[in-house]
């Protein structure tokens, strides 16, 4: 009797533990099955949240089935528990181990903010400010703020920021661009500056830089950039003005509504090369690496005038008498104080 007794016992726990085996298979087989998403889903885990937390709201937002499951996967695999704080998007089709996995690796959501080549400081904050999902701190803050902040005190911000595409996490704020902007541009400057052509009329990669910005701001046609640097280059070795409108732009501020008119012109401000010589004080806009190349290795020639074709891209003049003829063959219909290159040489000595 007793022995009949041993073995049923032996046989129901042998059942009892191929059915809850069965359970547990069964359980941790449903963290492989893909959920059903109509559109992505971000998923937050805040600094120091428990992997039983993580669990229970993967569950309240419907994304699994049973935290319970996840707990248990926990504590059968502890390196798939080592979550880490940040936010997450969730998409159709993944299943929980693949939502752990992603979580365990850190690889949080990222956006991203672009900065566009020839665009103002000004306009750098302006969409730094419109930027969703970025912590915004600078707001309130001055120019020489933020240059003391990235590490710049008392340095002139324009022209001091690389302008690229930059990702970022929920957990980043601008400040954190503004100084990820700011090293791009003093490395990539350094770089360029270390391969640069001799003989250039720069003291310094400063003076390259604005230099740079000045090519930016003049050619949206990217072959043209080494001819406009060329240009300006000349001048400045032969101690002409630069004569360019886009500096005049730059120094007139908010005044400037659209148009240049001769009063512009004629008006002293340091950034007026119509009436300064040589390059103004500071950058007049962001320059990318192309503007920086071009500025360092200007393409050789004779040429010392350029007008806008009005197609966006610009003649190119060698004398006078050439520059005059393409401007009354471009810009014979735009106002007669019109500008779009450095201007004849008999205007320089007003």
């Amino acid at each position: 009797m007793f022995k009949k007794l041993l073995i049923a016992g032996i046989c129901a726990a042998v059942l009892v533990g191929a059915g809850t085996g069965l359970w547990v298979w069964q359980g941790l087989g449903s963290l492989s099955r893909p959920v059903i998403l109509v559109e992505p889903v971000l998923f937050n885990v805040p600094g120091g949240t428990a992997f039983s937390e993580v669990a229970r709201q993967l569950e309240t937002r419907g994304l699994i089935e049973k935290s319970f499951w996840v707990r248990v996967y926990g504590r059968l695999f502890p390196d798939q528990a080592r979550i880490k704080a940040g936010e997450y998007e969730f998409t159709d089709g993944m299943t929980a181990e693949t939502m752990l996995e992603k979580m365990v690796a850190g690889d949080t959501k990222h956006w991203s903010v672009q900065f566009i080549e020839g665009w103002t400081f000004s306009d750098m904050r302006a969409a730094l400010s419109a930027t969703d999902r970025l912590e915004v701190l600078t707001s309130e803050w001055t120019d020489a703020q933020i240059m003391k902040a990235v590490g710049a005190e008392g340095e002139h911000p324009e022209g001091r920021f690389f302008p690229d595409t930059y990702l970022f996490t929920s957990s980043e704020s601008d400040l954190d661009l503004l100084r990820r902007s700011f090293q791009r541009m003093e490395s990539v400057l350094s770089e360029e500056w270390a391969g640069r052509e001799e003989g250039l009329p720069y003291d310094n990669a400063y003076e390259a830089l604005i230099m740079a910005s000045i090519v930016e701001r003049e050619t949206g046609a990217p072959h043209e950039r080494g001819q406009v640097a060329g240009v300006f280059v000349r001048r400045l070795q032969k101690g002409m003005r630069l004569q360019t409108d886009p500096t005049v732009i730059y120094g007139m501020g908010d005044k400037y509504k659209g148009k240049i008119g001769s009063r512009d012109l004629r008006t002293h401000t340091p950034y007026n090369t119509y009436r300064i010589n040589g390059l103004p004080p500071t950058p007049i806009a962001l320059p990318g690496r192309e503007a920086i190349h071009a500025a360092l290795h200007p393409d050789p020639g004779k040429t010392l005038y350029f007008v806008a074709r009005g197609d966006g891209t610009h003649k190119f003049s060698s004398t006078l008498a050439e520059h005059q003829k393409a401007v009354r063959a471009f810009q014979l219909n735009r106002r007669s104080d019109y500008r779009s290159s450095p201007a004849p040489e008999k205007e320089e000595k007003e």
